[in-house]
């Protein structure tokens, strides 16, 4: 079946339909990671968002256990060639079967170098993906310039309480579920924590009820602006003197909680490829990022927080560290393993300042 991309610009691009059939609005995103495509379907920060995979062949070790959560959480997938054969030892089906059961439309076959090199020039922008070869471009092009994203949060995060248990727990940590990816509370469980996860909208007044000894702000997709009510949660948890520890979505909440502003990218950051610099070290890490908005340090105020981790590349901030408090916060993944492990010492540090052991390996 024939399937049709057309962005809000006026492009249409023409391959072949994968996964659902139906027809989606969304933003569309593109990623650069070479490997890592089932942990980018799994990852809930694209939700709202179709992805464009850069690399070209996609689908060869089929959908093995390396999955991010429950689910996959994209509207669209567009892709230049999808592997109809997967081969790995622990895989346990196809992308297009994937796909099918979570009724997610996709397209293979699109040019996607053309493709990310008008989502680079032009900016992101919304499309649709559709297999309707009688379209009417002028009657789209207005609904997907009225695309937004939306609350996705709520989408996302968690219904209920949950709690993962180390073998010997040391520490107790409350994480913040604005769509967090799995290996977040992974990394804290193999440093010997007891995670209680909680759902987006709890009240700082519950967190802090059950003493945690650090908390945890997890990633999570959309314009963090739109999250206003946790913003103000996030005040209450600031005021605390308990540890705080914040990454992607949860780093950009915090820094609005401090009367800091965020904006949005042209294209912004997603892939496993992206260098940081550690602004106290100098030293220069390989980071997963995945965000399309960004700290404007230019509102921040050098009595609340300064700038901890720069971009190599364009310059954007990357993490704060906030004066007199043990909060520091990142926009790029630390859990996630591009370098491989460049930056998971953040974790270690997590450790150290809730006063606890920083061995993985437990």
């Amino acid at each position: 079946m024939r399937a049709y991309l057309i962005l809000e610009d006026g492009t249409v691009m023409e391959g072949l339909s994968i996964g659902s059939p139906k027809e989606v609005i969304s933003e569309i995103v593109f990623n650069t990671s070479m490997t890592g495509y089932l942990e980018v379907l799994t990852d809930p920060s694209y939700a709202g968002q179709a992805v464009v995979m850069t690399y070209p062949l996609i689908g060869n070790y089929g959908i093995t256990p390396d999955m991010e959560s429950e689910r996959p959480w994209p509207d669209g997938y567009i892709v230049r060639e999808l592997s109809r054969m997967p081969s790995n030892f622990r895989s346990k089906g196809s992308i297009q079967d994937f796909l099918r059961q979570y009724d997610i439309p996709g397209i293979a076959g699109i040019d996607t170098r053309a493709l990310t090199k008008i989502l680079r020039e032009k900016g992101t922008m919304n499309g649709m993906i559709t297999t309707n070869a009688d379209y009417n471009i002028e009657e789209i092009i207005p609904r997907l310039k009225a695309y937004t994203t939306g609350r996705v949060v709520e989408r996302v995060t968690c219904r209920v309480q949950k709690r993962l248990e180390a073998k010997r727990p040391k520490k107790k940590v409350a994480l913040l579920d604005l769509g967090a990816k799995q290996n977040i509370a992974h990394s804290l469980v193999k440093r010997g924590c007891q995670v209680t996860i909680y759902p987006a909208h709890t009240p700082a007044e519950e967190i802090l009820s059950a003493n945690p000894d650090g908390i945890m702000l997890s990633n999570g997709p959309g314009d963090p602006r739109e999250c206003t009510s946790i913003i103000e949660e996030l005040k209450k948890l600031y005021a605390s003197e308990i540890p705080i520890f914040a990454i992607c979505l949860g780093h950009q909440l915090m820094a609005l909680a401090n009367g800091a502003d965020t904006y949005k990218m042209k294209y912004g950051h997603r892939g496993g490829n992206h260098p940081v610099k550690d602004l106290k070290t100098g030293r220069v890490y390989i980071s997963s990022q995945n965000h399309g908005y960004v700290v404007d340090t230019k509102r921040l105020d050098p009595k609340i927080a300064k700038p901890a981790f720069v971009n190599v590349n364009d310059g954007t901030n990357e993490g704060l560290e906030y004066i007199g408090k043990q909060i520091f916060t990142v926009q790029f993944h630390p859990e996630a393993c591009p370098g491989p492990q460049d930056s998971a010492y953040l974790f270690d540090r997590f450790m150290e300042m809730m006063g606890g052991k920083t061995n993985a390996k437990e």
